[in-house]
């Protein structure tokens, strides 16, 4: 979110401006991919009742760095359950404790939840489906920051911003990434809009990132609008393989929003219907040329079997999980570059899993399988669907013996 750390807890570094916008593309809704779910909040309870403080912490205090005008609270009148499998962050116009932000007496209260004491995950799929509210000066947002921030430091850390929307654009969310030399009106991000003048406080949507080694994909409703990689960065340093925490907050005014102005009613709520944490991993065949597919020859386990391509016949030599970790795994290892190679024509394998960059993998919107040290894409040698064809990388090319369909 850019958000600052209120400054009652540790203040980050930067204010915030917004992240390059990009209209809804023509895209279509991502598959629907079965996931682990890990970790989850369906916010179950009665009405009145506070969040479970076995998942979620209470952060209290203002935020001098991004000039909001709230103060976070850690009262169930600003965030609370609403007895129907909702949590509610409420933004009210009040200060029933003569509560002192950096610009004087605080004019407004809401609520910042965060799991860092809670839970933490590298990798996987993040999703919330939320209600945002609506007006001059609303900032709403779901986002991540980098569980070593208080030894780093921020944007050291990583910052991953799943949603944030302001109240003057009340057709669009932002998903952007923050890190060393990207951060705050650095950040490296998109927008998302919704079509024919629909608003995002109207109803519910699911905000989402799947998160990869070397890759994230934000989506909106099942429908993916942005990919960002360390490709992306101009050479600046990719912070985002270590672990995670989750944050939901709700800000009045700030650098980017601006102020609530007369047009702004109070209270305003900030709807959460569940929040879901996916391993990522999943499994099941590896398809690709003539419909053949990704094969473990003789499904033999040992080291340095060759990869290749075969006729489908359901047997564990073709059951592949496609892991959160970023590593392609059948019979108990991973699919590898053989010696680490990364020029054309490197033959893959089956080894030992080691986290090696022979065995990162990053699966594109484009259906094709990376791997992520050499930046070369899992081939079918000669363009040949014989079977026993063994299975190479080769420098991306958009050809059929490069698409790839996976669980």
């Amino acid at each position: 979110m850019s958000h600052a750390k209120p400054r009652l807890l540790a203040a980050l570094a930067a204010a915030f401006a917004a992240s390059a916008l990009v209209a809804a593309p023509a895209s279509t809704a991502e598959p629907v991919r079965p996931m682990a779910v890990v970790w989850a909040d369906e916010f179950t309870g009665p009405a009145g009742a506070p969040v479970d403080p076995a998942k979620w912490r209470h952060e209290v205090g203002d935020n001098v760095n991004n000039h909001e005008r709230q103060f976070y609270t850690g009262s169930t009148r600003n965030a609370a359950l609403d007895g129907a499998g909702n949590l509610v962050i409420t933004a009210r116009r009040e200060n029933p404790a003569n509560y002192q932000c950096w610009y004087g007496t605080c004019q407004y209260t809401s609520a910042r939840l965060n799991t860092a004491a809670t839970f933490t995950q590298t990798y996987g799929r993040f999703e919330a489906r939320i209600k945002v509210p609506r007006g001059q000066g609303m900032w709403p947002a779901f986002w991540m920051l980098g569980n070593d921030i208080g030894s780093v430091g921020w944007p050291a850390s990583g910052e991953i911003d799943i949603m944030e929307n302001v109240g003057f654009e009340p057709s669009t969310v932002h998903g952007t990434i923050h890190g060393p030399g990207y951060s705050g009106a650095e950040g490296v991000g998109a927008g998302y809009t919704l079509p024919n003048g629909q608003r995002f406080a109207d109803g519910f949507h699911v905000f989402a990132v799947d998160w990869a080694p070397g890759r994230i994909t934000w989506s909106v409703d099942g429908v993916v609008y942005s990919t960002k990689t360390p490709s992306d960065l101009g050479g600046d340093r990719w912070v985002f393989d270590h672990p995670f925490f989750l944050i939901l907050n709700l800000a009045v005014g700030g650098y980017w929003p601006g102020d609530p102005d007369a047009t702004t009613v109070f209270p305003q709520t900030m709807v959460i219907d569940y929040v879901r944490v996916s391993s990522g991993d999943r499994a099941g065949p590896i398809t690709g040329l003539a419909g053949k597919c990704v094969d473990v020859a003789g499904a033999n386990t040992a080291n340095g079997t060759p990869v290749q391509l075969y006729d489908c016949n359901g047997t564990g030599a073709q059951q592949w999980t496609i892991a959160g970790d970023g590593s392609i795994r059948a019979l108990g290892k991973c699919l590898d570059v053989t010696a680490g190679a990364t020029n054309d024509g490197a033959k893959v394998q089956l080894w030992d899993c080691n986290g090696t960059g022979a065995q990162r993998w990053a699966i594109s919107g484009a259906r094709d399988i990376v791997n992520i040290a050499a930046d070369k894409c899992l081939d079918v040698t000669g363009h040949n669907s014989a079977n026993g064809t063994r299975l190479q990388i080769w420098t991306c090319t958009g050809a059929a013996n490069q698409k790839w369909t996976t669980p």
